[in-house]
């Protein structure tokens, strides 16, 4: 399964890379800000058949045609382009995503910047590596210390207050924070010690899947913002290096009591 899994991503990084500097078809989709290009429909294409072809009965979840079910135990998730308006506007900082869960429990993943050559691989119980090298989250205790990592909600002039008061909160204390435009990216981030910490309202299961378990195998803690037991299918994710997980969530939810 690993060598479908790594095929796949490789595959689908090849489409990706060969079109990054390309004209192609870029529409949105609920939303003006969400955008689906024509790369991410053929990445997702080449994905699907490629697992399909060596696990033909195995359940898929994938960002663009939705849920193809099966009774499998295997569940492939799968985020074609994560990252897509960097992609669409030439930025280098987007990916292939890809995780698989099996019973309910994400047990290999899988995320692959075909730009930057970078390749984020996880399998439950055996270590997070980047290439060839073990990553593990950083040693920092002190959240003011920290640099922070975020996103936004593409419908987030509806969903304004939590994102606008969790990253308002963190300003104030002056804690630096950037937002990258690809959650799997800064899961992977934080699992490698480039950052401390990573908040997110509003996700979906195929834009955290892989970055999960590569962060939780990478020494991290990941919870949702009551800071209790983390799902890839809550739409709020809090993932750090465990040090200063409870300082970060009194910041994005007042009402936490450790």
């Amino acid at each position: 399964m690993k060598n479908t899994l790594l095929k796949a991503a490789d595959e689908a990084g090849k489409i990706i890379l060969e079109y990054f500097e390309k004209e192609y078809t870029i529409e949105s989709k609920d939303v003006i800000s969400n955008l689906v290009t024509e790369i991410d429909k053929k990445s997702e294409t080449k994905i699907i058949e490629i697992i399909k072809s060596e696990y033909p009965d195995h359940f898929i979840l994938s960002e663009e045609i939705g849920a193809l079910k099966t009774s499998s135990e295997y569940k492939w998730i799968i985020d074609p382009i994560d990252g897509t308006i960097n992609y669409a506007h030439k930025i280098p900082i987007c990916c292939v995503s890809i995780g698989i869960e099996k019973d309910g429990e994400v047990v290999m993943g899988i995320v692959y910047n075909p730009m930057s050559g970078e390749r984020f691989f996880s399998e439950k119980g055996k270590g997070a590596y980047l290439n060839d090298k073990k990553i593990q989250v950083t040693s920092q205790k002190s959240i003011k210390s920290s640099l922070l990592v975020t996103g936004f909600p593409y419908k987030s002039s509806r969903e304004l207050d939590g994102p606008v008061s969790s990253f308002t909160g963190f300003l104030k204390m002056d804690i630096p924070i950037r937002r990258l435009g690809s959650a799997a990216l800064d899961l992977c981030w934080t699992a490698c010690g480039r950052f401390d910490g990573f908040w997110e309202y509003n996700l979906n299961p195929w834009d955290v899947a892989a970055g999960y378990l590569i962060m939780e195998e990478a020494g991290g803690k990941v919870t949702d913002f009551d800071g209790n037991k983390y799902s890839i299918y809550n739409k709020e994710i809090l993932a750090s290096n465990g040090l200063i997980h409870d300082d970060m969530l009194k910041v994005i939810n007042p009402n936490f009591q450790k």
